[in-house]
This record gives structure tokens, sequence and C-alpha cells, in this order.
């Protein structure tokens, strides 16, 4: 690391260049190939699949999204001839336009069923080419388009549907802004220099912004989830401002000890620098454990978000040292370098409330850590209630076009017509025949059923389907247990005599498998997760204990974290205030995506606060100074790099993208809990309680370890003032109002 930042110092213009030419060609590259981004669910060997390509090879045409355009009449009915004839030439001119396969008229013999029994609302089909990753926006822009301007003020026209909702606007970079620039806020705050305060946000943006364009060329290569890029920008965005603010800091203290710009930059580098790249590669291995679970969908999102931490943790150690040396001195504000001037070099001493609660803790630690478990167990109780399933256009925003046609339907025609269930199986002989006839009589009587198609065959007549609309939404528990109640219970009794092998698919049908897919394997993932994690904090800290209790911490902040969430989205506790639309399940890939960012990053924080009590300990064997100089010097750090982070994260919730906004508020809660009432609470009163055994580790188990270092110690005289301190001393100092060294008095 320390030849690498020196080079990056000496060649401070080749190493910018370097990095806006990397940025400039994968932008480049990006622009010409487009975005290729798919919401693959599909788990491989679930029903739900097995009946998606059925349908796929029975009936090709149905390959296609089909979205609905719905029209409503407060008085008078749809069937009124001025309503007919106006919607009749709208959907003629939606048949017309590119993209378009067909349009189901509810004004046609097709269309029958497709007017509500009270006459005023009524529903199109309208089917694309392809799927709804496939449709151009431009294409779904130019359907909405043209069935709005039917509007008239007794004629209201909505749209929903997969392709629909890429029209629906967002925050557009409405999050980035907000997040970015309340970030700067509190850097300038915390340095008092507009230079060192913009450099950890130039750098973030730089890294983070070719890891963005990269992901859109990924998406080319492998199965990439369309809001892979949000999160991983999500993620880059908080990391990389993080990961800057402990090398500028790092960096600032060289600079007041006296040391020339470009030492105290490649030292930053050197040493904090080394840690950043460890903690990096904790949040990577806990990304990339997705990967663990060989789904196609978390494949792409995992490499995507790794990505950009790689890229992030690069720009922090390379770009960064160079940019410090760009700037000189004004790394420190006016009033700091006008008192190195005046005073010479000076140690940096943890002062303040840092201090004091450092004291504090190491007075109070069964209390403190009491408190902390309390706050943890009260945040985390909601996740016991935690309900993965499928999250709906009937979640989006009031305002939004899609929420409103999907209100629509459900006061039209029950709230099921807006997730039907698909039964799909391939026909053999007549009795398999008559056996379908017959099934739509035993399914109408079915406890959950509001209605049942005829029976569909193909040309061939080896595949058939019919459609079952369930009387309770998609996201209800009702419609999953019909879904279980049809597989479990009805279809094997309809089946027996015959070859029929019913699949049942539909959305709720899917959710729920790839739900079930996932808790079977979370177990393992998260296993292997902790495990990897504590292997990495094992060698570096040579200690049994530190990595045990990382473990727990980890844990305890995800399960906090989801109660939050659990409290947000599938309560509705301020979803609707927050335009994050009605309460809802959570979505099935949530828990595994959480698991890896929140353990990724709650790791960066035990990394930045354990290794600087390690290295007191090393010098010291005192575990007390060690806990107590360890806090006091890297609370305020952390503190002001868990505000910049949890701001980052919560101006996500402005993206208007219901999924995001989940991460942002669970990744700000989890960081908010972990900085606040883990790291600099229940961490160090747990280990003030747990004294020298802390550190322990086998002999037989010390010899046969890899050593590593995260953070090589300085030299103590480097930063501390020459003469020791003793506690008659500090009496004398504090009666003249001096400060107060906590690295020598006990708290």
């Amino acid at each position: 690391m320390a030849a690498l930042a020196r080079w990056c110092v000496r060649h401070r213009l080749m190493a910018v260049l370097l990095w806006l030419l990397a940025f400039g060609g994968v932008t480049a590259a990006a622009a010409v190939t487009g975005s290729a981004y798919s919401n693959d669910y599909e788990a491989p060997g679930t029903e739900s699949g097995r009946a998606t390509q059925l349908l796929q090879e029975g009936f090709p045409g149905l390959g296609g999204d089909s979205d609905t355009v719905v029209w409503h009449t407060a008085s008078g009915t749809v069937r009124a001839s001025d309503v007919e004839q106006t919607m009749t030439a709208t959907l003629d001119k939606i048949a017309d336009l590119p993209g378009v396969a067909t349009v189901t008229s509810p004004y046609e013999g097709q269309g029958a069923g497709r007017i509500s029994a009270d006459g005023h609302t009524a529903y199109a089909t309208v089917t694309f080419d392809q799927q709804a990753e496939d449709v151009g926006t431009s294409e779904a822009q130019a359907v909405v388009d043209t069935a709005k301007s039917a509007e008239t003020d007794g004629l209201e026209v909505e749209l929903g549907g997969s392709a629909i909702a890429l029209t629906e606007s967002s925050g557009g970079h409405t999050a980035e802004i907000v997040g970015v620039a309340v970030a700067a806020v509190v850097l300038f705050l915390a340095f008092g220099s507009l230079a060192a305060s913009l450099l950890p946000i130039g750098t973030a943006l730089i890294g983070v912004g070719t890891a963005y364009m990269g992901v859109e060329l990924l998406g080319h290569a492998m199965t990439v989830a369309d809001f892979a890029p949000m999160l991983g920008m999500l993620v880059g965005l908080g990391v990389g401002i993080d990961y800057a603010l402990f090398i500028v800091t790092r960096h600032r203290r060289g600079l007041k000890r006296g040391l020339p710009v470009d030492e105290a930059a490649a030292n930053a580098v050197a040493t904090t620098g080394r840690a950043v790249v460890f903690a990096g590669a904790t949040v990577c291995i806990a990304l990339l454990g997705m990967l663990i679970l060989r789904l196609n969908f978390l494949n792409g999102v995992a490499v995507a978000a790794s990505l950009t931490v790689v890229l992030t943790v690069a720009a922090s150690v390379t770009l960064l040292p160079a940019l410090l040396s760009f700037i000189g001195m004004r790394a420190l504000s006016r009033r700091e370098r006008r008192r190195l001037a005046e005073r010479g070099p000076e140690p940096e001493l943890p002062t303040g409330l840092a201090a004091r609660w450092s004291a504090f803790v190491e007075r109070h630690p069964k209390l403190l850590g009491g408190i902390a478990v309390l706050v943890i167990a009260v945040l985390a109780l909601p996740t016991f209630s935690l309900r993965l399933g499928t999250s709906d256009q009937g979640n989006d925003p009031q305002h939004s076009t899609t929420r409103q046609a999907y209100d629509r339907l459900a006061e039209g025609f029950g709230p099921g017509v807006n997730g039907p269930l698909t039964l799909v199986t391939k026909v053999d002989r007549a009795a398999d025949r008559l056996a379908l006839d017959n099934l739509d009589v035993t399914l109408r009587g079915t406890e959950g059923v509001a209605s049942v198609s005829a029976v569909t065959y193909d040309t061939s007549g080896e595949t058939a389907y019919l459609t079952v609309v369930p009387d309770s939404a998609p996201q209800s528990q009702h419609t999953s247990d019909l879904v279980d109640r049809l597989r479990t219970e009805v279809l094997p009794r309809a089946e027996a005599g015959t070859s029929l092998d019913v699949q049942v698919g539909g959305v709720t049908a899917s959710y729920d498998d790839f739900a079930q897919v996932i808790i079977g394997k979370l177990p393992l993932f998260v296993g292997a997760v902790i495990a990897l994690g504590c292997l990495l904090l094992l060698l570096a800290f040579r200690s049994i204990g530190i990595p045990v209790k990382a473990a727990l911490m980890n844990i305890a902040a995800v399960a906090a974290a989801f109660g939050v969430v659990v409290a947000v989205f599938q309560w509705g506790w301020g979803s609707e205030l927050l335009g994050l639309g009605r309460a809802g399940p959570i979505e099935p890939f949530l828990p595994v995506i959480m698991v890896s960012v929140l353990f990724g990053l709650s790791m960066d924080y035990q990394v930045f606060l354990v290794s600087r009590m390690y290295e007191e300990w090393l010098e010291y064997g005192d575990n007390r100074r060690a806990v107590r100089v360890g806090l006091a010097e890297t609370s305020r750090v952390i503190n002001s790099a868990a505000v910049i982070m949890i701001s980052v994260f919560l101006a996500f919730v402005l993206s208007g993208d219901r999924v995001i906004a989940m991460f942002g508020i669970a990744l700000a809660a989890a960081v908010a809990i972990d900085a606040f009432v883990l790291r600099t609470l229940l961490v160090p009163a747990l280990m003030h309680m747990l004294g020298g055994a802390n550190w322990w580790l086998p002999r037989w188990l010390d010899r046969r370890l890899p050593r590593i270092s995260i953070e090589p110690p300085e030299c103590r005289a480097a930063h501390e003032r020459p003469a020791a301190v003793t506690d008659a001393e500090v009496a004398d100092v504090l009666a003249e109002e001096q400060q107060e060294d906590v690295r020598d008095v006990a708290g």
C-alpha cells in the first residue's frame, strides 16, 4: 500500500487522468450498447417455473407482457354510446402502435366479462410483442399517452402492468443530489475546509459513476435486475464517502503533526488505506455470498454491487491521495493552518464529548450494555412477523396511474383480478380432456376462488390452460393459502386416474415459490457469510472473542433493521406519508440482499473501532486502556461517517421506487443502530466486562494462523505529547483548565 500511495502522489496528474479516462471510456461504451436489465424471479425447478415454461411452449402468443387500460365513469355507464365510441377508437389507435401485438376490448366477443356488474368500470388488455424488460420505454409511453388522450371530465382512464410501470416518473437524480448535499454539509462541519470536504465526495462520485456504467455493460453478459445499478449507487456512495473520510481524517492528522503534504497523504493510505481495503473486502465477501444461492437474479445483483464497492475502494486508495497532494495544506481549515504556523506541530488528543463518553462507558458498562440490548430487542420485535410475498402495483404511490388502475379493477371486479393464477398442463388422452372439462366446476366450489375461465387448448391439443381468479388480492396471505390448497388438495384429487399434471403459475405462485427457495437456502447463506467474516477478523485481530462479538452484533443490527422495515412497509407505519404506497409484504429477495449489504457495512465500523483498540492493546497490554482509547479516538469519525451514510441512504427514499426505498430505510436504520448503539455503546461495554478475555487465542492456533496487519501502528511519540503524564500531573492540568489526555486517565 505504501508503494502504491507514493506512486499516486508522485504521479498525481497521471492518476487523475487515468481515472477520468476510465470513467469516460466506460460511459461511452455504455451509451453505445445501452442497458439490458432483466427481472427474472423464476427459480429453477419450481412449479410456477414449470407452468411458465409449459405456457410459453404451447402458447407462444402469450409470451409478451400483458398490461391493462382501465376506464371508469362516475355517472352513467361505460356502455354509453359516447364512451364506447371514444374508447373503441382509442384502443384501435393503441393496437396500431409499435411494439403492441394485440388489444382485447370489452366491447368485442373475446372481451366479455371485462365490464363491471355496476357498469361503471371496464378494462382492455394490451399485449406487447415482448416481455416487460424488453419493451422500450418510448413504446410504453406511447400507449400511456394515447390512452390518456381519451380522458374527459366524466371519463377517467388509468393504465397498469409491468411495461406501463416503466413510464412512471421516479425521483430522477433527486435522491443522489440530496444525499451528496447533506454529506457535503457534514464533511464541511467536520473539517472546516471546503477543499477537504469536497474530496471524499468527488472520489466517491468518480468510483460510483464508473461502476454505474460498468453495471450497464454487465447486463449484457449476465442477468442483472433493473434495481441493481441504483442499489450499487446507494451502497457505493455510502461506503465511498466514508472510506474517503477515514483517509482524509488520517491525512489531516499527519499535517497537524508537521508532516509534509506528500508524506502525510502517502502515510494515510499506507495506514488507514489498508483498513479501507480490508473493510471493502468484507463487504464484497458478504455480497458475493449471494452466489451460494445459485439464483441468476441474485447473481447479477451480487456482482454489480461488489463491482461498485471494488471501484470505490480503488478510488479511495489511488485517486484520493493524488487529489490530496493537489490541494496541499488546504486540507486544513484556515484556522488550523494559522494555528500550525503560530504554534508548530501539536499532538491531536481526543477531547470533548468523545473523551467524556469513552470514560462514561468505562464506568457504567453493565448499565449501558443493558440499555443497548433493550433498544435492539424492541426494534427487532417486528421482525418476527416478517412475511415475504408479492409487492405489486397496489403498493405504488396513491397518485400513480398504476395504483389508480389497480384500485379501479379491485373495486369493479374484485381484488383477485389483479393477480390471477394460471393452471397449465399437458394433455395426452381423452380422459384427460374430460377431467379438465369438469375441473372448472370443482374449482368454482373451492374456498378462495372468485371465478374460473374456460379451458383453452393449443392448436395441437397437447397443452391446455385455464385462469383462476382468487377472491383476495395477489399480496394477500389468503391468495398464498389458495395456491397451497390447489397444489396439495384440489388438483391431486382431480388428477386421480388421469395422466394430468396440472402446474399452478401466476404472479403470487411465482413469488411464493421464489420466497420458499430463498428461505430454504438462507441458513446456509447466512452461515457462510458469518463464517467468512469471522475468519477475516480472526486473522486480523488474533482473537476468538472479537469475531464472535462481531457476528452477534451484525446479526443484531440486521434483526433491528428488518424490524424497522417491517413496521414501515408491512405494517404501513408512515408508508403512505412518505410516498411509498400502502402496506404490503416484503419482497422475497430483500432478506438475502439486505443480509449481505448490512453484514458487510457493519463489519466496517467493527474494523475501524477494534483496529485502534488492538493497536493500543499490543503496545500496553491493558484492556481498559485499549477500549477507552480506541473508543475515544474513533467514535467521532465513526459517528460522522454514520451521519453521512444515513443521509445518503435516507435520500434514496425520494427515488420513487419501493424496492430502493426499502433498501434505503433498512440500510439507514442498520447504520444508525450499528454506529450509535452497537459500536459506541454495546461493543465497548462488553469489552470492558470481558477484560483480557477479549484478546484470548489458543497458543496452538496462534502458531498456525498467518499474520496480517490491517493498520500498522504509528509510533506513539508521533501523536502524543513527549512527556508522560501522571495522575497527579493530570489533576494539576485540570486545575489550570487545560486539556485532559484520555489515554492516561482511567474512566
